[in-house]
């Protein structure tokens, strides 16, 4: 039995999946809500509908990123927890996760998943089949030109701003969330023919805020740990 956990946004996304079949939950934090203060609960809630426990779980696999500094960080420390157990882990980038969701809600053609960088940015990166070409950040200014008319997603939340500059979305999801659990599953078993991926690294696109304000003191951070993986 596998489990597959998404932090890096408002909404907690997890999946179990036993063979062909799953269930999961998704959940849209309330204000003054944090994953840290959720998640486990919502891990027990999830295993005991299905009339298992923690010793039933085989692997973890994890959304690593981009995404909110602190919130991806609790669902890859949940996931690493989980690994000092024994489990196997994998990791996989948000950009994967909304890809491999549109794909399973039928869009095949090339397609940009933007992401909310804060600041008036965007996080982007280009799908065919695969990813085309690497992640980065860009200012929300130049999406016209790096797009070029292409077709494009972006959350609900992140939406409104994406479309000011290139008009209506061209892309949807009926129920962004369900299509987000259906593609957290596949991606667990996906994940789970590969070899297990330890430790996880959460996958940043842009420096904290101390590393801006402070560059002197992050000096010592690895370079893994600053940036994460290219993904």
């Amino acid at each position: 039995m596998l489990l597959g956990l998404d932090t890096t946004t408002e909404r907690i996304h997890l999946a179990l999946v036993a063979g062909d079949r799953h269930r999961g939950r998704a959940l849209a934090l309330e204000r003054g809500q944090s994953q840290s203060r959720v998640l486990l609960a919502l891990v027990d809630e999830l295993l005991a509908e299905a009339g298992a426990g923690p010793g039933d779980l085989t692997g973890v696999a994890c959304c690593v990123g981009p995404g909110g500094f602190t919130s991806l960080r609790i669902g890859v420390a949940t996931a690493e927890g989980l690994a000092l157990t024994g489990l196997p882990t994998w990791g996989f980038s948000a950009f994967e996760l909304r890809a491999q969701a549109l794909r399973m809600e039928g869009f095949a053609g090339p397609c940009w998943i933007l992401l909310d960088g804060q600041r008036q940015e965007a996080f982007a990166q280009r799908w065919e089949e695969d990813p085309a070409q690497p992640a980065a950040k860009h200012p929300l200014a130049v999406l016209p030109e790096l797009l070029a008319g292409e077709p494009w997603w972006a959350p609900p939340g992140f939406r409104d701003r994406v479309e000011a500059l290139l008009g209506p979305a061209p892309v949807l999801m009926e129920d962004e969330a369900a299509a987000t659990v259906a593609a957290l599953a596949a991606l667990c078993r996906k994940r789970s023919g590969e070899a297990p991926e330890a430790p996880l690294v959460p996958f940043y696109l842009r420096e904290t805020d101390a590393e801006l304000n402070f560059p002197e003191a992050s000096t010592h951070l690895s370079e893994a740990l600053r940036r994460g993986h290219a993904r």
